[in-house]
């Protein structure tokens, strides 16, 4: 197999329903929770608390079978609209990371990091501090899977629930995938678990030991995926519903800073690194937005926008400076400072070069 140089994250919520709720509802932490239709009724459990799980229940099972094997159980309906609101606070950490999302649902989604400086381009870090800023900003706990495709990467984030991080390397992936049980292959359902078991497949090594054409005779055309992921491969790319909208660097000062030529000397690094990690993902911007957090923690922004041309980075000190001379600083202190940017377009799409500045300042 040739090794894929990929990053792939897949980042799953765990028991995300229930989980919002016992966030907004305390009293409900702890306790088995079904997230679904009541039991007197002929509705299926949409999400269940781990605690719940702990009595065999799981999601679209009976509201009437959940409720006998657990008559403790506490049944709520869902509310859709507190998920999807959570879940656009997610998406939006995931941006702060990937080059691309691909949301599965609201609770889950791939993410390809391969292109990403954070960390020094470590994608177990990264979705470490995914993991953390979703702790920090939602109160929620979410699992990863970290390998260099998507179907080793959804079947990572499995792998240690909850709040696991799972990470399948390049030289582990065939190792991995032939212990692995053929039911927990991304793709195998319950009803193809049984037929495979009847044909002597029971392990990723006995599924690779099948040649296309048999699997084709049985599986017609799964048969190559099959073949395929037996070997740890998969080619799939993590396909972005949406453009990336920004990207940007902070950083926050162990000592509030008044002098204006520390400042000046932080932005210039950090913009730095935004131009690079532009340049990586060949993105060009037309937006700069300057982010200060003063000592009294009141936050404001400060944008340049081209209207004709792009940015380059040689015309950044001046920028920032003209930025930088529309706040406070110098006269308060400063804690955090930051520097982003928008309107993003595909590098491929720059059709003139930049010539005089022309400043909209907003």
């Amino acid at each position: 197999m040739t090794p894929i140089q990929r990053k792939i994250i897949h980042v799953d919520m765990d028991a995300f329903f229930a989980s919002v709720e016992q966030r907004d509802q305390p009293e409900l932490q702890g306790k088995p929770l079904i997230v679904g239709g009541q039991p007197n009724s002929r509705g299926v459990v949409a999400a269940c608390s781990y605690e719940a799980r702990q009595f065999g229940i799981h999601s679209a099972m009976p509201s009437s079978r959940a409720y006998r094997l657990c008559p403790q159980a506490i049944f709520v309906p869902p509310r859709f609209e507190a998920y999807k609101a959570v879940s656009k606070i997610i998406r939006e950490i995931f941006w702060r990371y990937a080059s691309d999302v691909e949301p599965l649902s609201l609770d889950e989604a791939y993410l390809d990091v391969s292109h990403s400086t954070e960390f020094a381009g470590s994608a177990t870090r990264i979705a470490e501090a995914i993991k953390r800023d979703i702790k920090t900003e939602t109160q929620l706990i979410a699992s990863a899977g970290v390998s260099y495709n998507k179907f080793l990467a959804k079947i990572a984030s499995d792998m240690d629930k909850p709040d696991g991080l799972y990470v399948i390397r390049p030289e582990q992936g065939e190792t991995f995938i032939a212990a692995l049980p053929i039911g927990k292959f991304y793709g195998v359902g319950p009803a193809t678990e049984t037929k495979m078991n009847k044909l002597g497949i029971k392990t990723g090594y006995d599924l690779r030991s099948k040649s296309t054409f048999e699997l084709a005779k049985h599986f017609g055309k799964s048969a190559e995926y099959f073949f395929q992921i037996a070997r740890g491969v998969d080619h799939r790319p993590v396909h972005s519903t949406r453009i990336r909208k920004s990207l940007g660097k902070e950083t926050t000062f162990k000592d509030d800073i008044y002098d204006k030529t520390v400042l000046i000397e932080k932005l210039n690094k950090l913009t730095q690194k935004v131009f690079n990690n532009l340049d990586t993902q060949q993105l060009i911007t037309k937006t700069v937005t300057l982010k200060i957090k003063y000592a009294d923690f009141k936050t404001i922004t400060r944008s340049y926008s081209s209207t004709k041309n792009f940015i380059e980075l040689s015309q950044m000190p001046t920028i920032l400076t003209q930025l930088l001379s529309r706040t406070d600083a110098g006269q308060q202190g400063i804690r955090l400072i930051g520097i982003s940017a928008s309107g993003l377009q595909s590098a491929h799409s720059k059709k003139t070069k930049t010539g005089q500045l022309d400043f909209n300042l907003s």
